[in-house]
């Protein structure tokens, strides 16, 4: 399979995957301690896959701040799902985050993409906003949504970087898991001053199949990345919007409104536009 079509491919199962990651967080009783078995299943899933992989010479400054954004992004995100609906906040946070990737990967690092990429890009940034039109979103809620989307688009825009700087995409991946998982953990239990620990404890089932899947879900996002151009990529990754509807009505069930599946058809022109030219 040609190296165009498929980082395209990758990141639209990567938005999939994603967003039924995100759910099994957002029906944790605890948030924080349902994000922080997430990572941390994943680092010791994938600490094994330190002694296979290359030290990522190149990358450790990368690393490094993409576990410290990670770190504010899981936070934010936290606090967004804490004070609104799965089916509000998701769509400001992955709405925001493609606009900004493409604002900063287009407009300051210089990358170039087709008009029909950036029309694509757009659409898809645009529709994801109205899906939350009709929706609760108190100021705080929308604030965090916000807050979210723009650390989505840091660490996108650095381990982009971060995993085409490594000997090999595995290596970086699998570091970053391992890193991140021990950051996330560390500072959320400082954050509960301990009471973290019992409380994961107590949704370790699902916090361990959320960690299988955030490996597969960014492993495949990290992949795409290390061979395609980052703004696209980042965009059709908000293809799981479309995932993440179907799990709201089916699984929380909320409403689905015309005007939501308007904007459902808009994400997937969207991502037409930018298959068209991939």
């Amino acid at each position: 399979m040609m190296t165009a079509t498929l980082a395209p491919l990758l990141m639209i199962a990567s938005g999939s995957i994603h967003a039924v990651v995100n759910a099994i967080v957002k029906g944790g009783k605890d948030k924080m301690a349902s994000r922080a078995m997430t990572d941390g299943s994943a680092a010791i899933i994938l600490l094994p896959a330190l002694l296979l992989v290359p030290l990522p010479h190149g990358a450790w400054t990368w690393l490094l701040a993409t576990a410290l954004v990670h770190a504010l992004y899981l936070y934010a995100l936290i606090r967004a799902y804490q004070v609104s609906d799965f089916s509000s906040a998701y769509p400001v946070l992955r709405g925001t985050a493609p606009l900004v990737t493409a604002a900063v990967t287009l407009g300051l690092l210089g990358d170039h993409v087709s008009t029909v990429s950036i029309a694509g890009i757009a659409l898809i940034g645009i529709s994801m906003f109205v899906l939350a039109i009709g929706r609760h979103l108190s100021r705080a809620g929308f604030g965090w949504a916000v807050l979210t989307g723009f650390t989505i688009a840091a660490y996108t825009v650095i381990d982009a970087a971060g995993v085409r700087a490594a000997p090999t995409p595995f290596s970086y991946i699998a570091w970053m898991f391992v890193t991140m998982g021990l950051v996330i953990v560390g500072l959320f239990a400082i954050l509960t001053r301990g009471t973290l620990f019992a409380s994961m404890r107590q949704q370790w089932r699902p916090g361990a199949i959320a960690g299988a899947l955030s490996i597969l879900t960014y492993g495949l996002a990290l992949y795409a990345l290390s061979i395609g151009p980052t703004a696209p990529l980042a965009a059709l990754r908000e293809t799981g919007m479309v995932t993440a509807l179907i799990i709201a009505v089916v699984f929380l069930k909320e409403r689905v409104t015309i005007g939501r599946g308007v904007a459902v058809l808009g994400i997937l022109a969207g991502a037409a536009l930018i298959l068209r030219v991939a």
